[in-house]
């Protein structure tokens, strides 16, 4: 017989993403975000490869990484509101966590799913630090996507990619519930 945590459940059920915009300060210290960062490193992973890691972005690198997103924007062309919108990311966060997908050369575990590992990841941070009492938003961006950004801005091997920045901080205000998926639109039951 199954052993339910309603309270879990209904965590989940009703939890929900936290804008990055309406976080503020204080951000957990380090000792506040371990216990988190430990939760999202119990994601599911594929013959155990722990194929991610974590980069913690404090303010002073935040604002490091503001001025190199704004740096980047003219070399490829980014339409100058993505580029305010790529500095404030940075700019207004008092705390990110990087996560990063760092894929290990396997036989066994195809690159794809150690990528699904590194998304887990951030889904089980996102998760534990609203869990936490934090609000909390997963956030990538066009800065991300820059082989230059990456491996300036946070030191990252050619064969490693950002999977998220989780934006940790104290919620401001409560956003409004959202419409949620259709589950009979989005099902498919199959009986044979």
């Amino acid at each position: 017989m199954p052993d339910p945590n309603p309270a879990a459940l209904d965590f989940l059920l009703s939890r929900r993403s936290r804008p990055a915009k309406t976080l503020i300060a204080p951000a957990p210290t380090r000792a506040q975000l371990a216990p988190i960062l430990m939760a999202a490193a119990r994601t599911p992973d594929h013959g155990k490869l722990e194929p991610w890691r974590f980069i913690v972005l404090e303010k002073p690198a935040l604002t490091r990484l503001a001025a190199l997103a704004t740096a980047r924007a003219p070399a490829l062309g980014i339409d100058p509101e993505k580029v305010e919108k790529g500095r404030k990311q940075f700019s207004d966060a008092d705390l990110a966590v990087a996560v990063i997908a760092s894929p290990v050369a396997s036989d066994k575990v195809p690159q794809i799913e150690q990528l699904y590992s590194a998304g887990a990841v951030c889904l089980a941070m996102l998760n534990a630090a609203l869990a936490s009492g934090w609000g909390a938003n997963w956030l990538s961006g066009w800065a991300s996507h820059d082989r230059v950004f990456l491996r300036e801005g946070l030191g990252l091997a050619d064969h490693e990619t950002v999977a998220g920045f989780i934006h940790i901080g104290t919620e401001s205000c409560a956003p409004p519930e959202r419409p949620r998926p259709d589950l009979d639109a989005k099902t498919q039951w199959v009986t044979a």
